[in-house]
């Protein structure tokens, strides 16, 4: 009697990343402008160059300066297009109303929107101050609602789009992100309700949840410095990459989603029907410094 050896697993399949050209045509948004809060950086400039290298001319929002004119410089020399910065802080209407304007003066008109602005750090209730607390939901939701304030009657009168982005962390109870997690739940019931007050005017309202974005600022501060997986399993075989959530915007600005509003996108390669916590439960929340051993940011 012998036994045979089981047959060797395929390997998994791992998602390609791709570039939205190659789906979409160079100029579907020939004529457009894009106003972007967070645009300077990470998943919002992705975002921003991407909807550039399909026509649009875009506005970036931001509070450094120095930061918003350099990569308005880069987008503009990488996709040909122009990129102006506007100086704001998403907690405070007035500059934000005053950045609406100068998109205006210079452009004409404002077709899209990423509400994107956000603020994020690891920390349990118990060590998570009121002002803390606050802060988050001032960048997150109330920036959110501010940037619609601010630019409502222009995409009305152009019968544009909005994006906002969230997050994944509060479909299920996430340690030491109770305040992203209640920010962007609200963001989610913000741009729902958007969606339906402001359709009948012509305007469409989605929003896109990333999951594990690797290369970001909020990957590097919320990853285990002593497990590159982070404990991490998707079924598409990898950690999303900037261009995948900068596929999801184009698409959902462009015509193909016209009739595409009142939705949340999660963009995560269907991780989270698979996630658990990514720190080891309940060690991590019974003894804090577990997690400051872990974590490549500050607790």
């Amino acid at each position: 009697m012998y036994f045979m050896s089981p047959p060797m697993s395929p390997p998994a399949y791992v998602a390609p990343i791709l570039d939205s050209t190659s789906s979409f045509k160079s100029n579907i948004f020939e004529g457009k402008v894009l106003f972007c809060t967070g645009g300077a950086s990470g998943i919002c400039r992705g975002m921003t160059e991407a909807v550039m290298r399909h026509g649009a001319n875009a506005v970036i929002i931001g509070r450094r300066l120095d930061r918003l004119e350099q990569t308005s410089k880069e987008l503009s020399a990488a996709t040909g297009r122009s990129c102006i910065p506007a100086q704001a802080d998403v907690r405070q209407p007035k500059s934000l109303k005053e950045a609406a304007q100068k998109a205006i003066d210079v452009f004409g008109r404002i077709d899209f929107v990423i509400c994107g602005a956000a603020g994020n750090f690891m920390a349990p209730i118990s060590g998570l101050s009121e002002n803390a607390f606050k802060t988050v939901i001032e960048i997150d939701t109330l920036g959110t609602y501010n940037t619609i304030k601010a630019t409502i009657p222009h995409v009305r009168a152009t019968k544009g789009a909005y994006i906002s982005v969230s997050a994944t962390l509060h479909y299920n109870a996430t340690p030491y992100q109770v305040h992203v997690s209640a920010a962007k739940a609200a963001v989610d019931a913000l741009s729902n309700v958007l969606a339906v007050e402001e359709g009948p005017h012509g305007v469409r309202s989605n929003v896109i949840a990333p999951g594990f974005i690797a290369g970001t600022e909020g990957f590097d501060r919320l990853a285990n410095k002593n497990d590159q997986s982070n404990g991490f399993s998707a079924p598409l075989g990898r950690f999303g990459d900037v261009k995948d959530v900068a596929n999801a915007a184009v698409f959902l600005f462009s015509d193909a989603a016209s009739y595409v509003t009142g939705q949340v996108i999660p963009v995560d390669g269907g991780a989270e029907h698979l996630r658990t916590t990514f720190f080891p439960y309940p060690q991590s929340v019974l003894d804090p410094t577990t997690m400051q051993k872990l974590m490549k940011g500050k607790l």
